[in-house]
């Protein structure tokens, strides 16, 4: 029962009245209309009042307020009931439908889009695009269907002419995936006729407001709609609808859903068409019929896409068969008139019906499979036409009372008759409730043989010429004694009814007279056949496809088609027995006025529909009744995991002993009845509470049974890694044992190649054994490189480390290391340069191996020192495994300086092709000499010296750094040395040995230093540094000579030389600069020295520095 709202607002819900008396209902209905609430529960069915204005109560903000609530959580409204089918629907998977019933004018139409609405606004929490396109559809449906199918009558500006039944089918998880729609008796004779304050279909009056006036004349259409008969008596009716807007919306609408432009324009084509067939006017000349507009043919045809001739023959003449024989046969002006009407009927039902199946095949459910997605349940929304009472009623008022009196039948059954018989079947003690039932009514209707329709069917295929006369005859002989039925014969002295042309029917929502005027030719649905060929020979395959039987020729015997009345009661039958096999929940509207006012309430029009809608009744049976009622096993089925003793399976002697133990256990007792089959559940409050200790017991279960599914699967994928890490080990193991075999194969008999297996491919191993791989190859390279050092003679084993010594050393920094000849060590004593001196030299070596006592003599070699004087001196080196000695040849191999090998700490060579090499040493005082030998002049000693060095020293355990250093470039003073005695060939000499260049030779970054130049300025260089021109260039001082610097840094001294200008031009285009001639009147000599401290000592000089290339600082 509905709660949280104030008694000043009157009761929420009927069955809470004091007093079931019409009286206090009615008290209540007009308390809340005049405070603005406009729905009332009874139960679970919802009592709608039109309030005629616009309320503030559908947002989205009050549209989550109702999401997953319970009837009685929120006060009364539409989305209350929405939402209740909505869950009924996927808590139970059952098939449920919303039937919204009430007069016209009474706001079912409105009610239908807010459901639709709040489903929409509630299912697709994930956005899934093609949901979202389903739902777009069937909203924009309303809109397009609205269009073409409603219309403004006296009660209502948007008032249904058409009954619609909407199915929404949704998946396992709630969401709307599609639907389909069932249309019920487009009232077609609005299209050429309506009663006075009444409008046509809103489609017409859309078009002229609304189209652009390119378009209009497109369709030779003007804006006026006095302008044509079919429209005119409403063209200057003024109602809540915007025409214009409404055209632009409908438009877009059809877009939404799938419509292509052409179809699009094939619609307004076929509406204007229809506007201007009303405009046709017949006369006849002699006994020949004419059209007296023959322009408006041409028109017709246009729009229609066929010839004009064609049109006029269809409208002017009837082709008839006789036997073999096919004739034409002319029209009356009567009977042109009556096929052009019939004409424009037919196309504008044709055109609704396609609009309605385009959107259904648009909307219709794909490919489902309810084996994979579960099962398609369905909410259906009834939104069809409400009881209708006229001034004047004919065929449509009682086609649409009778299916009005069929939906109150279904209430009855469900609501009234069918529980009240439950009760009793069931043993529930029950106090019968009288109501009216309407079967009576409906009978009277549709019952075969007997009813009126099936008199009217009769009249219609009589031979020979039947009239409405004639059928109002037949209805008085059949029908005379029926309570329910009445006519000016049956009783004489009731004028309100006409002789030959009245007949009165007590529906249960009122007396209605009906005109039998037109039932005879609007049941038989007269269209000519000439029409339906007509349009199936378009060229437009829209029209074509809308008229399928225009194909079949003149002389072609059909079976005779199902008059209107029968096709609508046979599609009356079908929708009930739809409706019947759903879950029904009701909105029953309920019009406030006549005048469309929201402030009257008017109690006589209210009470009235209050008697024929049952609502009095609906409320005592829901009093005395019980709210929910289910079989024993399906409550259990639902409801037994809330109980200890129920659950998961009870050992009670029936199922109804099992519910009644779970009542009982939640102290539901007092509130249920126990019947042969079913529980009954008195108060919605039990079920909901219910459903919530089913929801938080659910969420246990869910989550149990999730730990054991994990479970399962966790012990399912424990086993099958298990099984793969069992099949990928035995698979290593078969692929290691493969690739071993292989090597072993492969490498069998290597002691026995004479290259050990050099030549043998290694086989790919598998990933596993790559590091394996490496070892294995390392341990075999070990082993070939000893059976090759087995090889080699013992006294060789030294010269063999040392060249290993220094490859590990200068490989990749020299090219040549001097590996492929023999490396002999003492040059001078083994390859003197004079044979004298071998002689000067042997007695100083035994000296010093007494005095020293060296083991061994490591290297001894003649070399050329560069002093800082830029001296070049003849010297020779003598190294021991003690010592290293610096010798003077010229004087017999004088020793001038002895260097323990502990004290040498570095070596430092270059990496171009020269032998100049650096020693360095622990007090600093660094030995910089030049390789040099005559015989042969290109031996290149300095890989033999590096090697034999870091050999001793490898052996020794002792440490000296050797460094390869860049070129910085070259120097040798010009001309020979007077002390040396080989005149130019020892200055060439000396410039093969230096011209390769200097290195930077310390073992510390390079220092940035400043140049100081004569006239005062610095350079900051850290870096190369560029030439300077802005003193006067060496070439002018001295042009014999260039100045190229030769610097070892190593605690800050240097030693600086000169080059002749013939080789200085070519060190300077090495270095890019530009050399310039020398003048023949400068002398050689030296001109510059340099100190340089590792901090800030500065370079002094007379002559502007050219420049040098390096890597670092100079």
């Amino acid at each position: 029962m509905a709660e949280q709202e104030s008694l000043e607002f009157g009761k929420a819900d009927f069955v809470l009245l004091d007093a079931v008396t019409m009286p206090e209902f009615m008290g209540n209905l007009r308390l809340r209309f005049e405070k603005g609430r406009i729905y009332t529960f009874i139960g679970e069915v919802v009592v709608s009042m039109n309030p005629y204005k616009n309320l503030n109560i559908y947002g989205r903000d009050v549209i989550e307020q109702y999401k997953g609530r319970e009837l009685y959580e929120r006060p009364p409204h539409l989305f209350a009931i929405a939402d209740a089918a909505y869950k009924a629907m996927k808590r139970r998977s059952k098939d449920t439908c919303i039937v919204i019933s009430g007069e016209s004018g009474a706001g079912k139409t409105e009610a239908s889009k807010y459901i639709m609405q709040y489903i929409a606004a509630i299912t697709n929490p994930g956005q899934r695009a093609e949901v979202e396109r389903v739902k777009n559809i069937l909203l924009k449906s309303n809109c397009v269907l609205e269009a073409f199918g409603n219309a403004k009558t006296n009660r209502n500006d948007n008032s249904s002419r058409f009954g619609k039944y909407m199915d929404i089918n949704f998946d396992f998880k709630g969401d709307p995936i599609g639907g389909h729609i069932n249309n019920y008796l487009l009232e077609k004779s609005r299209v050429i006729v309506q009663q006075p304050g009444e409008r046509s279909f809103h489609s017409f009056y859309q078009l002229l407001q609304g189209g652009s006036d390119q378009m209009l004349r497109s369709l030779h259409l003007q804006k006026d709609a006095s302008a044509y008969s079919y429209i005119s008596p409403g063209a200057q009716l003024k109602g809540s609808i915007n025409d214009g807007a409404e055209f632009k919306a409908v438009a877009d609408a059809m877009k939404v859903i799938g419509f292509k432009q052409e179809e699009i324009q094939t619609v307004y084509k076929i509406v204007a068409a229809i506007l201007h067939l009303g405009n046709l006017k017949f006369s006849v000349d002699g006994d020949t019929p004419l059209i007296e507009n023959s322009k408006a043919v041409s028109i017709i045809a246009d729009l229609l896409s066929t010839k004009s001739e064609m049109v006029e023959k269809a409208l002017l003449f009837r082709t008839v068969a006789t036997g073999r024989d096919v004739i034409d046969k002319q029209h009356t002006e009567q009977e042109a008139t009556y096929g052009r009407d019939a004409f424009a009927k037919a196309i504008y039902e044709r055109l609704f019906c396609w609009i309605v199946t385009h959107i259904n095949d648009v909307i219709e459910v794909k490919n489902y499979d309810t084996t994979v997605h579960g099962k398609n349940t369905v909410i259906g929304v009834l939104d069809i036409y409400g009881f209708e009472i006229f001034d004047n009623n004919s065929f449509e008022q009682f086609c649409i009372n009778y299916c009005n009196e069929k939906l109150q039948q279904l209430f009855i059954q469900l609501v009234l008759k069918q529980e009240q018989e439950e009760y009793q079947r069931e043993g529930i003690p029950w106090k019968h409730i009288d109501y009216f039932n309407n079967q009576v009514i409906v009978d009277l209707v549709e019952q075969q043989h007997k009813g009126i329709i099936a008199i009217l069917d009769d009249a219609c295929m009589n031979v020979g010429k039947v009239t409405d006369e004639m059928f109002l005859e037949a209805l008085n002989s059949k029908l005379g004694k029926h309570a329910h039925f009445s006519s000016r014969k049956l009783c004489a002295t009731d004028k309100t009814l006409e002789f030959d042309r009245d007949f009165r029917i007590k529906h249960y929502a009122g007396d209605v007279i009906y005109s039998v005027s037109g039932f005879i030719d609007k049941n038989k649905d007269t269209l000519f056949q000439d029409f339906k060929r007509l349009m199936y020979n378009s060229s437009n395959p829209v029209l074509k496809m809308m008229w399928p039987e225009g194909k079949l020729s003149i002389t072609e015997v059909t079976k005779r088609p199902l008059t209107a009345a029968t096709l609508f009661k046979n599609s009356m039958i079908a929708l009930v027995d739809n409706l019947a096999s759903k879950e029904p929940y009701y909105v029953r509207c309920i019009k406030p006025n006549d005048k469309k006012s929201p402030q009257l309430f008017d109690e006589e029009r209210c009470r009235h529909q209050v008697e024929y809608l049952g609502l009095l009744e609906n409320v005592r049976v829901r009093r005395a009744g019980f709210a929910y009622r289910q079989t024993y096993q399906k409550f259990l089925h639902r409801y037994k995991m809330i109980s200890e003793f129920t659950w998961p399976n009870h050992d009670l002697p029936s199922d109804k002993d099992a519910v009644k133990k779970l009542i009982e256990c939640h102290g539901f007792q007092h509130d249920v009845a126990y019947g042969k089959t079913k529980i009954f559940i008195r108060t919605p409050r039990t079920l909901f509470t219910l459903e919530e200790l089913h929801a938080k017991m659910l969420v246990r279960i869910v989550l149990f049974l999730q730990k054991v599914w994990r479970g399962t699967l966790a012990r399912l994928r424990y086993k099958r890694t298990r099984a793969a890490l069992t099949i990928l080990r035995h698979y290593r193991r078969y692929k290691v044992k493969s690739y071993i075999h292989e090597v072993a194969q492969r490498f069998r008999n290597v002691r026995s190649m004479k290259d050990y297996g050099k030549h043998v491919p290694w086989p790919t191993p598998p990933k596993v054994l790559h590091r394996f791989e490496e070892a294995l190859q390392a341990i075999y390279h070990r082993w070939r490189a000893g059976e090759l050092i087995r090889s080699v003679p013992p006294k060789d084993l030294p010269q063999l480390r040392a060249k290993v010594a220094a490859m590990e050393v200068l490989k990749g920094h020299r090219a040549d290391l001097g590996l492929q000849r023999a490396w002999e060590g003492d040059y001078i004593t083994l390859r003197p340069d004079h044979p004298q001196s071998t002689g000067a030299f042997l007695p100083v070596a035994t000296e010093l191996k007494r005095k020293d006592k060296y083991m061994n003599v490591l290297f001894s070699c003649h070399v050329r020192k560069v002093n800082r004087f830029s001296k070049v001196e003849d010297r020779a080196i003598f190294i021991t495994d003690r010592h290293l000695y610096k010798m003077d040849p010229m004087k017999q191999y004088k020793v001038m300086k002895t260097i323990p090998l502990y004290n040498l700490v570095g070596l430092s060579v270059s990496n171009g092709k020269d032998q100049l090499v650096v020693f360095h040493t622990k007090d600093n005082k660094d030995l910089i000499v030049c390789l040099f030998s005559k015989e042969p002049s290109n031996d290149n000693r300095i890989g033999e010296l590096v090697g034999v060095l870091a050999s001793h020293f490898k052996r020794a355990a002792l440490c000296c750094a050797v460094l390869c250093c860049a070129v910085l470039c070259c120097a040798v003073p010009p001309g020979g040395d007077s002390k040396n005695g080989d005149g130019g060939r020892g200055a060439r000499s000396r410039r093969g040995a230096l011209n390769a260049a200097t290195s930077v030779c310390s073992a510390n970054p390079p220092h940035c230093l400043q140049l100081r130049r004569a006239d005062g300025g610095s350079e900051s260089s850290s870096g190369d540094i560029a030439p300077n021109h802005s003193q006067k260039p060496i070439s002018q001082k001295h042009p014999e000579l260039m100045l190229v610097v030769s610097s070892v840094l190593r605690d800050g001294k240097a030693e600086v030389a000169l080059l002749p200008s013939r080789e200085a031009a070519q060190v300077e285009a090495s270095m890019g600069l530009k050399h310039r001639p020398p003048s023949p009147q400068h002398s050689a000599a030296p001109l510059l020295e340099c100190l340089l401290s590792p901090l800030s000592q500065s370079l002094c000089t007379e002559v502007p520095f050219l420049g040098c290339l390096s890597r670092g600082a100079v």
